[in-house]
Formats: C-alpha cells, sequence, structure tokens
C-alpha cells in the first residue's frame, strides 16, 4: 500500500481525503452506490449516467508533442498536438483537484500475453471509474502481482473537472491528453466510460509496433480446430455481436494484438453497445450484464428497475462494460494463434455492397487502409443519421503512427500466414438506409459461418462490376437472391446510381493515400 502513496506523490498528488486501492469489484459497487453515483439495477448491474457525453470526444484528445516521440506520430486532424507548457498547465489543475477527494485507484494490466502487457494505473475520483478500469482491463491475479505492479502509465480520471478552453487553451471543457514522455494521461470533463478505454488502447497502438506486435481494432474468436477470426469494424458494425458466438470461444470484443507467437487480447472484459439489445438475439451479452456490470446511459423502470434496452433517450449509445469470464464460453487467458479468417465488417447504409464477399490480398489491403463504414447515429456526438465514413485501418481514431504503417504490418502478416479475408455488410439491403432492410443478423452469422467453416471456399463467385469484390453465387443457410445486392432493389437503376455514388466516395478518400502500391489501388471500386 506505501508504495502506491509513494508513487502518487512522486506524480505529485497529495493530500487527498482517502485512497481506495484494488478494492475489488462488491465494494467498489457498494461505494458507488453510497456515494450516489448510480444504482443496481434489477438484473445487478450498475447503471451510471454520463452527463453531457455520451460518447467519445475525439476533438478534445490530443498528444503531447515531446522529443521522444514526436518525429513518430502523425500529427493531423486525429492526433492534434498539445504543446509541453499547456500540458503542465493542465496536470497542476488536476493535482490540485484531487486534493481533499477520495481517490480510487486500480493496478491493472494491457494485454493478456505476459510478454506485451503493459503495467497500468487508474486514479479515479469515481468509485465506478475505478470499477471501469478493474472489469475492462486485465485484472491481477494474485496479491504478489499487486505488490510488485509498477506502472508504465498512470490514468488521471478527473471527469468532473472542466476545463476552461479561454485559459487552458483547450477547445471545450473536455480533455484527454497523452504525453509519451511522462507515461501519463489526463481524462477531464467528461464521464464517458471510453475515454479511459481507448487512450490506453491509443497508448498500445503506439507503443507495440516498436515490439514487432500489430496492434488491431477488431474482435477475435477460435473455432473447436483452433482456427481463430479476427473481426475487424468500427463501433456499431457488430464486431461485438458477431464474435459473440456458442460454436466458438471468445478471445476479445474489441482490441487485439498479434505477435509472432498469435493474437492476444488487449482487455480482461468488454465494453458493448447495448441498444435494442435482446436474449435472442445476443443471449451470450445479454446474459453478461449482472452484477460485477456496468450499464452507461439505459433508462430503466424506476419502480422495478427492469433495464429497457430498446430506449434511446438518453443516447443511441448505450453501453454496458463486464468482465470476459461473464461470457460463458470465453477462452482465458484470451491468447490465441494465428489467424485463418479475417473478416472486415461494414454497415452500409447506402445499401449497395453484397453482404458478404471474398479479397485477394491486394483488395484486403484497399479496404484496410480505407475503413469504410457509415456513421451511426450516437456513436459520436452530433452525429444524428447515417453517413459515409472512411476510418483508416478501421480504428483512425486510435492511431498514433502513420495508417501505411499498420497496414504493412497486416499485409506482411496476412501473407506470411495465408489468411482469407473476407468483407461482410452488416448493414442494409433492398434499398438505403430509411428504404431498405437492415440485414437479418442471423443471415449474417449464417454467412460468417460458412466463411469459417470453410464452407464457402468452395462456391461459385462473380467479379462484382463496380466493387470489383468477389460475390459468392449460394452460401448454405442463406437465400440466393439476397447475396447479390442489386437483386434486392425494386429498382435497379437506383442501385446503379447508389453503387456509383459510393464507388466514388471511396476512390475520393483513397486519393489521400498516394504512396500506396499500384496493385493495392487497382483493387479498389471502378465507376
Amino acid at each position: 500500500m506505501h508504495h502506491i502513496e509513494h508513487q502518487l506523490n512522486e506524480l505529485g498528488i497529495k493530500n487527498w481525503r482517502s485512497l481506495y486501492s484494488n478494492q475489488k469489484a462488491p465494494e467498489l459497487i457498494e461505494m458507488a452506490v453510497q456515494r450516489q453515483e448510480g444504482i443496481l439495477a434489477s438484473n445487478g448491474a450498475l447503471v451510471v449516467y454520463t452527463g453531457d457525453r455520451t460518447g467519445r470526444s475525439p476533438k478534445d484528445r490530443f498528444i503531447v508533442r515531446e522529443p521522444g516521440s514526436e518525429k513518430h506520430i502523425a500529427w493531423g486532424d486525429v492526433n492534434v498536438p498539445m504543446e509541453e507548457d499547456q500540458f503542465e498547465r493542465l496536470y497542476s489543475k488536476v493535482i490540485s483537484y484531487f486534493q481533499g477527494k477520495d481517490l480510487f485507484v486500480q493496478d491493472v494490466f494491457a494485454g493478456q500475453d505476459p510478454r506485451y502487457r503493459m503495467p497500468i494505473r487508474v486514479v479515479s475520483e469515481l468509485a465506478w471509474g475505478a470499477l471501469f478500469a478493474h472489469t475492462l482491463f486485465v485484472r491481477p491475479q494474485s496479491d504478489a502481482e499487486i505488490e510488485n505492479h509498477q506502472p508504465e502509465f498512470t490514468v488521471l480520471h478527473a471527469p468532473n473537472l472542466r476545463a476552461f478552453p479561454p485559459l487552458d487553451k483547450t477547445r471545450s471543457e473536455v480533455f484527454v491528453v497523452i504525453h509519451f514522455g511522462k507515461k501519463v494521461i489526463l481524462v477531464g470533463g467528461t464521464r464517458y466510460g471510453g475515454e479511459i478505454k481507448k487512450s490506453i488502447f491509443s497508448v498500445m497502438n503506439y507503443l507495440l509496433p516498436f515490439k514487432g506486435v500489430f496492434p488491431m481494432h477488431c474482435s477475435a474468436n477460435v473455432g473447436k480446430e483452433g482456427d481463430v477470426a479476427l473481426f475487424f469494424g468500427l463501433s456499431g458494425t457488430g464486431k461485438t455481436s458477431l464474435s459473440a458466438d456458442p460454436e466458438r470461444k471468445l478471445i476479445g470484443d474489441d482490441e487485439h494484438g498479434w505477435s509472432d507467437d498469435g493474437v492476444f487480447n488487449f482487455e480482461g472484459g468488454c465494453y458493448a453497445k447495448t441498444i435494442r439489445l435482446s436474449p435472442e438475439k445476443e443471449p451470450q451479452i445479454y446474459n453478461a450484464i449482472r452484477f460485477g456490470s456496468i450499464a452507461e446511459n439505459v433508462i430503466y423502470d424506476k419502480r422495478t428497475r427492469v433495464i429497457d434496452y430498446d430506449s434511446a433517450e438518453i443516447t443511441e449509445n448505450t453501453r454496458a462494460t463486464y468482465p470476459l469470464e461473464y461470457i460463458d464460453n470465453a477462452l482465458l487467458p484470451a491468447i490465441g494463434g494465428h489467424p485463418k479468417n479475417i473478416l472486415f465488417l461494414t454497415a452500409d447504409a447506402f445499401g449497395v455492397l453484397p453482404p458478404i464477399s471474398k479479397l485477394t490480398p491486394e483488395m484486403a489491403m484497399y479496404h484496410f487502409i480505407s475503413g469504410y463504414t457509415s456513421k451511426l447515429a450516437g456513436t459520436e456526438t452530433g452525429v444524428t443519421e447515417p453517413q459515409a465514413t472512411f476510418s483508416e485501418c478501421f480504428g483512425a481514431p486510435f492511431l498514433p503512427l502513420p495508417a501505411t504503417k499498420y497496414a504493412e504490418m497486416l499485409g506482411e502478416k496476412m501473407r506470411k500466414h495465408n489468411v482469407n479475408v473476407w468483407l461482410v455488410n452488416t448493414g442494409w439491403s433492398g434499398g438505403p438506409y430509411g428504404v431498405g432492410e437492415r440485414i437479418d443478423i442471423r443471415y449474417t452469422r449464417a454467412m460468417v459461418k460458412a466463411a469459417l467453416t470453410g464452407e464457402l471456399n468452395d462456391a461459385e463467385f462473380e467479379l462484382h462490376p463496380v466493387f470489383k469484390v468477389l460475390v459468392p453465387r449460394s452460401c448454405p443457410g442463406v437465400p440466393d437472391e439476397i447475396l447479390n445486392p442489386r437483386n434486392t432493389w425494386k429498382d435497379k437503376a437506383a442501385y446503379d446510381k447508389k453503387a456509383r455514388e459510393l464507388a466514388q466516395l471511396f476512390q475520393e478518400n483513397f486519393k489521400r493515400f498516394a504512396d500506396a502500391d499500384e496493385a493495392i489501388k487497382n483493387a479498389g471500386p471502378a465507376v
């Protein structure tokens, strides 16, 4: 215990009221309820509200410009620089704010593979902030691990402290700042749990490539034969839902590393979207939300405390955090071999991409660098209707290094391990959003299953005239007519027009990657 106090003093954190370190879930839940930070729902989950920020605040995230990391970082709209003196002002603001407060410390790890894991410490003013870290990251397995814990990065979590933009030179009252030299992350002005998670993910995305490990924004599971599958995709495309498969063991739902030995989860928990969650369609996730889990921004019946997962009254981006072991068939420790199949998930709101298609290595690189999906309402502040979005490597907001660095790593791994790559549209069919229907998750599961079991390898494929991907003519468990998206549209001319529209957006976006290989450029859609 004393070494924790000593290390906090070294960071300038002093004069707290009480220090609660490494409490387990029941105690943290008890304290969160006592401190009126949340309530217990009928299923035992702790329900909390995050205030005006119910999603990430990408415009309020900064990386401090410092000599050690400056030359490696891809500075721009995503990785916005903050000067050292500006950081110092915010840092002293946070540590003076912590004085006289109860502080909750959690010592945990990012990375399930002991060779690559990073010890982290989260210091929060909220009991539920500590519970979030305890639930989501990899928990130490013994008292000795806690005793010997030397944090490589420390997150100072002051969600109720707001910045003053004229003085602090921030863009709003929210600030999420990473300092690679001091190995400190500041989170202030927002109670959205995802900021803690994603700032650590960004750190892993920076550090691991230097160790030869490819960091990935994807979910992963493994079949009975030990065959690993990766599911890449942005928020809302179905990563969590599709990787929670009763016939396969879950490695993780969001963040992984791919080393020379295989794939490992960065986390010890899951952070799932819960809007319209149902026990029929997503039984594993539904049953994982219980005592020890956190539910963010959900509406519940005041009398019975039953959560209404269909309600988007506060946000579309309702979330639940639960430990990996709450999923019945989680693989623990969450470490698997090399992937046999990679699936790129996209929720296409134009309704023109095939529900599943096969990609050559060049096509795979093109679609990985493009990272297309439709941004749906709610995942980010200000998004109210779907819009085409391109997020390179399916994770641009969390990539401190240039996109081409990650793409090269994927290309190298794919070729070395001879991986099948599939593009899966979990979005619309029969027309765009508002006209067509969202593709039934049961059909998507059947297509994914056929791809993973090898049943699709022997299918006959045809080249899509616009998107140049390989579309199967048939797939077990799926009506043939939905495989070619044009068939599902009543108005074929309208389909062709919409398809050309999306193809043009792809081409426009890819101009940013002028340095990409010609073979990769030529593997994209043609208008």
